[in-house]
């Protein structure tokens, strides 16, 4: 699996500089995923990132790929990063490392 591109933000001074690097970039032609880390509850950011099966929670009819996913060989850009829960930010570097994508509700 093909890296995805990690850009911290600082207070929305990067979102424009990281879509401008994203669209002159080899990667132009795949997904721009942004992610405003901060600007989610908490009970929504796990499933935002790596998707959840169907059944997970109420009102998951159906599955959905997370933000990893849907950007896969693109660019992934976590505004605010720094603001993810600590368990998050082990799952999130458990896929930098490994490349381990586990959606909320799966079971393996």
């Amino acid at each position: 699996m093909s890296s995805a591109k990690l850009w911290k933000n600082s207070r929305g001074v990067l979102s424009a500089i990281t879509l401008a690097v994203h669209s002159g970039s080899g990667r132009a032609e795949r997904p721009f995923v942004a992610v405003n880390c901060a600007g989610m509850p908490e009970t929504l950011l796990e499933s935002e990132l790596f998707g959840h099966v169907k059944g997970a929670f109420t009102g998951a009819h159906q599955p959905r790929p997370g933000a990893l996913l849907q950007a896969h060989n693109g660019t992934l850009f976590l505004d605010e990063v720094g603001d993810l829960p600590a368990d998050i930010q082990v799952k999130l570097l458990r896929f930098l490392e490994d490349g381990e994508i586990r959606a909320v509700g799966a079971d393996h």
